[in-house]
């Protein structure tokens, strides 16, 4: 790159490889069957086909230092030495105390993981205690860039900035520590600078939600400080998800060269733009793809947009709205969706060609663009759903008052003071996957998926039983992911092959998209359901995902409102309700972890948002009598921020990931009045750790502290599927005994 920004760029780029490589490898390393040169070969090999891949597609700018072998927060933590000291006392190398802060160890607990604003990424959230000592540590974006480098590639480093990272990290004054951390940034950047990097992206996306005009001084102070430095490379800091607001006039009081704006979450960046005055000297680098949705781009909208800009900056760069890490890496792997929707798609690879082409349209202003696209197929609308839309009564959303329900419920299910569950899945074993593949790939016939599945459900009633739990589930054997399962089975979605992004770490998914109208074509779990029910006395546990949770982990149509499509997937669920209801199922699950995920980042959008998901969760909920109970489920998210929203839901129990944040969100509920059944959970399943016994009593007694017991549950964080079954086994046993120690006091 010269000192030039270039035409085009992206922010990002998918790191998993178009087979989830990195996964492979990253866990193949983990388990021990590979060492840390062979992990390291495979990602040195997946960095480069990136760069090749946005070099051949003839991209002007090309960013590094996004790869991860888990998480980019916490990359920029180990970048500036952020590293707990727990952790550093390990004596671990250096990647494996990397993986401890990401995954826990028998004698630490992970760091916290949580969600990366609105979207479906989990991050893990950094620790900054006052004895933290910042040191600069730029090896790795100085050996990718030098990696791109011995390619024939230059590319642009990429970090967390400095003020969206003590903004993610946890602490009582996220700006204590400000003037210690820009210190550390300067040196990295002179570190960059004397290696020849010409430009670095600096990703403040905590800017386009609400901030106090303490935090937007602390951005202009960051970057006035950051761009006085005499030797360092040309500093583009990126925003995305959102509105920047009044953030924007700050970072252009600095001295940073170029400012990237995300024009598709954020169209009222433009006005905000045009308002700020002239903007000589400066490159503005217009987010005019989508980077988190699969739909082509409405290039000729795009182009106007772009060239707005273009009118009030010296120079335009066209880029992605944010990273590409949202979505799949390439359509062309695609070979089996209907050719009419496969038309309306772009996957990464897509993007970067019409970023590419964008770029050279507002060069040159000669590019001939692809036709328009035909008006949506009739054959996606379903007239009977949309009827049923039509007909829909305030009534259809409420059930009875909660003290009745609640003492209908215990009458029929007879449960102990503290009852005990899990949240669903149980471990997806090898064998269960070669199962579903085999049937997939017609080698093994239904009656014989049948029968394998059916074993694996009572393998895990039985084991259950065993262990002493009073609430049981089916564990899901039958699913591969607890949204593409549903969407499977429902008109209006289509699935993938190879459509995998990532979530955290080494779980990837493969979010179906939505299309058209969506109808429920038969029961999609009552089988499962009953048949584990008829194998135990104790209650089983219908398990359904939400339809706010159906839509955050698909790829979500944009040709009519989202709370129509969100109540057009509720309608499914609630006739799924009924049917297990009809069936003899007493408890059924709906899962809403997406809940907070969701959460427009504006306070002035986020109330519409709530009326409609608990809107939509009420309309699939509402349908079974009183002594039906009605759980939910949330993991991996800041709750308090939609405590009231969680309480409007009126689910009859509510279980909550809170190991890790030592049962904070207790207080929350607490402070609403919240009166109906809490399971905080006690089990931090996202780390390989098995938390001993006296872990979770005392967990349990601080949750005995804020809650009363008679509304108290014990069970996990979230679903087993990731685990194993030493680990399950070991974990619920000790959860098991820890409920009846505790209910013993």
């Amino acid at each position: 790159m010269t000192t030039a920004f270039g035409q085009s760029t992206v922010l990002g780029y998918p790191r998993i490889g178009v087979d989830r490589e990195l996964k492979k490898a990253v866990e193949a390393y983990w388990a021990g069957t590979i060492d840390v040169d062979a992990l390291e070969s495979t990602a040195a090999g997946l960095r480069a086909q990136v760069w090749r891949t946005l070099h051949d597609a003839r991209l002007d700018a090309i960013p590094s230092n996004t790869f991860s072998y888990y998480d980019q927060v916490l990359d920029t933590a180990v970048a500036v030495g952020a590293i707990p000291t727990r952790f550093a006392r390990l004596g671990l190398p250096a990647l494996d105390t990397y993986f401890a802060m990401a995954r826990g160890v028998d004698t630490e607990p992970a760091l916290e993981l949580t969600k990366w604003f609105d979207t479906n990424y989990h991050y893990l959230v950094p620790e900054i205690a006052p004895d933290t000592v910042f040191t600069a540590n730029p090896a790795k974006a100085l050996g990718e860039h030098a990696e791109a480098r011995d390619l024939g590639i230059t590319t642009r480093p990429v970090f967390i900035g400095p003020a969206t990272f003590l903004l993610l990290a946890k602490g009582d004054d996220p700006f204590a520590r400000l003037d210690d951390l820009v210190d550390t940034y300067a040196a990295i950047l002179t570190a960059l600078a004397e290696a020849g990097v010409a430009w670095i992206q600096l990703d403040e996306p905590a800017y386009v939600a609400d901030r106090t005009p303490a935090e937007i001084d602390a951005l202009r102070r960051a970057y006035i400080r950051l761009g006085e430095l005499t030797h360092r490379p040309r500093i583009f800091v990126a925003t995305y998800f959102g509105d920047l607001g009044a953030a924007l006039p700050a970072l252009l009081d600095t001295p940073v060269e170029a400012i990237g704006l995300d024009l598709v979450a954020g169209p009222g960046n433009l006005d905000r733009l045009a308002a700020a005055g002239p903007l000589a000297g400066r490159t503005i680098v217009a987010g005019l793809v989508d980077g988190r949705n699969i739909w082509r781009t409405d290039l000729r909208a795009a182009i106007a947009a772009g060239a707005t800009v273009a009118g009030l900056a010296d120079h335009v760069a066209v880029a992605t709205s944010c990273s590409l890490l949202h979505v799949p890496v390439d359509l062309s792997a695609e070979t089996r969706l209907d050719p009419r929707l496969a038309a309306r798609l772009a996957f990464a690879r897509q993007k970067v060609d019409e970023v590419v082409l964008l770029g050279r349209a507002l060069r040159d202003g000669t590019t001939v663009l692809p036709a328009p696209l035909p008006p949506t197929p009739a054959a996606w609308h379903h007239d009977s759903v949309r009827g049923r839309l039509a007909a829909l009564r305030p009534a259809d959303r409420q059930r009875g008052d909660y003290p009745v329900r609640a003492a209908r419920q215990q009458d029929r299910l007879r449960l102990p003071q503290l009852p005990t569950t899990t949240i669903g899945s149980f471990p997806q074993t090898t064998e269960l996957r070669k199962a579903r593949a085999a049937h997939r790939a017609g080698r093994l016939d239904d009656a014989g998926y049948a029968s394998r599945m059916r074993a694996e459900v009572e393998h895990v009633i039985r084991l259950q039983e065993r262990w002493g739990l009073d609430v049981l589930v089916h564990g899901e054997p039958e699913r591969n992911d607890m949204v593409q399962y549903f969407g499977e089975q429902l008109d209006g979605f289509a699935a993938t092959e190879h459509g995998w992004v990532q979530s955290y770490g080494s779980r990837c998914v493969r979010p179906p998209i939505i299309y058209g109208d969506v109808a429920r074509r038969a029961p999609m779990t009552v089988e499962w359901s009953t048949y584990a029910q008829s194998l135990t006395s104790k209650p089983v546990k219908g398990m359904l995902t939400g339809p706010v949770t159906i839509l955050a982990w698909s790829f979500v149509r944009t040709d009519q409102p989202v709370a129509d499509t969100a109540d057009q997937v509720a309608l499914a669920l609630r006739d799924e309700c009924r049917d297990l209801e009809s069936a003899g199922i007493r408890v059924i699950q709906v899962d809403e972890p997406a809940l907070r995920e969701t959460l427009p980042l504006r306070k002035a959008d986020q109330k519409a948002y709530l009326d409609w998901a608990v809107g939509a969760f009420r309309l699939a909920t509402s349908g079974v009598a009183d002594d039906t109970q009605i759980h939910t489920h949330l993991c991996y998210s800041e709750f308090g921020e939609v405590i009231t929203a969680i309480d409007a839901l009126d689910a009859d129990v509510t279980s909550i990931e809170a190991s890790r944040s030592k049962m904070e969100i207790l207080d929350d509920l607490a402070a609403i009045g919240y009166r109906r059944g809490v399971g905080p959970g006690v089990w931090d399943i996202h780390s390989p750790r098995v938390p001993p016994r006296e872990e979770m009593v005392e967990a349990l007694q601080r949750a005995v502290a804020a809650v009363p017991a008679r509304r108290l549950w014990v069970n996990p964080d979230c679903g087993l599927k990731t685990r194993s079954y030493p680990e399950v086994e070991a974990s619920l046993r000790h959860l098991v005994a820890a409920a009846a120690e505790v209910r013993g006091h």
